[in-house]
């Protein structure tokens, strides 16, 4: 295996890390961003009012989202064992 086809397989490793893990990402950034701006105007400092939501917020997406992460892990996985051939030898 030459370093080129390892350096191409771990790109395409890590996009779709990043396409998996930013909509949940972005979101717990969004809800936390929220909260603690609400907790600056309100001045209440209690770490479950940021806690729960941001969990909750994570759970709802993977719960809506599960078919299309599912999906697209197994679309990456099937093209990847396709081409496993190029990867042997």
């Amino acid at each position: 295996m030459t370093p080129d086809l390892i350096t191409e397989i771990l790109r395409q490793l890590l996009r779709e890390a990043l396409l998996l893990s930013a909509p949940l990402l972005l979101a717990a950034a969004l809800v936390s961003f929220l909260l603690s701006l609400f907790q600056t105007l309100t001045s209440l400092q209690d770490q479950s009012i940021t806690t729960v939501p941001r969990l909750a917020t994570v759970v709802l997406i993977l719960m809506v989202g599960m078919s299309w992460f599912v999906n697209h892990l197994l679309t990456y996985t099937r093209q990847l064992l396709i081409d496993l051939h190029r990867y042997i030898g």
